[in-house]
C-alpha cells in the first residue's frame, strides 16, 4: 500500500481504518472551486463498503462524517460522500462527477458544507 501523503492521506487511512472498505476512492476536487492552487479543501470519496448493508443513505454518510470528524471540523471545506454496499457497486461500478463550482453548494444535497469559522 503506498502511502499518500498530505489531508488526501490521512482521508484515506482513517477511513480504511473505520470503515475496512472493499473499494475506496479519494478525490481532492479543490482544483474545481475558487482556491489557491495545490489546496486541500474539497473532497470526494467514493467508500465501498460492507459496514454499509442495510443502513440508509444518511446513516452511511454519519458513518464516513464520524471517521472524518477531526478533518471536517477543521481542514474540509467540502466532502461529497458515495456510499455504497458491495453489492450496489458491482452493479454501478461508477464514481460521480462533481460539477464545477458555482459559488454556491445549499442544493446538492451530496455535499456537507463544513465552513471554517472565519468564513462564517
Amino acid at each position: 500500500e503506498l502511502h499518500t501523503p498530505g489531508l488526501l492521506g490521512t482521508i484515506r487511512t482513517k477511513l480504511t481504518q473505520a470503515l475496512q472498505p472493499d473499494h475506496l476512492e479519494v478525490l481532492n476536487e479543490s482544483h474545481m472551486h475558487a482556491v489557491p492552487p495545490g489546496s486541500e479543501s474539497h473532497f470526494r470519496v467514493l467508500v465501498v463498503s460492507t459496514h454499509f448493508e442495510g443502513l440508509p443513505l444518511l446513516q452511511r454518510h454519519r458513518l464516513v462524517n464520524e471517521a472524518l470528524r477531526e478533518e471536517l471540523s477543521s481542514r474540509i471545506h467540502a466532502l461529497a460522500i458515495q456510499a455504497k454496499t458491495p453489492e450496489q457497486w458491482r452493479s454501478d461500478p461508477t464514481l460521480a462527477k462533481s460539477p464545477q463550482c458555482r459559488g454556491g453548494s445549499k442544493h446538492d444535497s451530496t455535499v456537507v458544507e463544513k465552513l471554517k469559522p472565519e468564513l462564517e
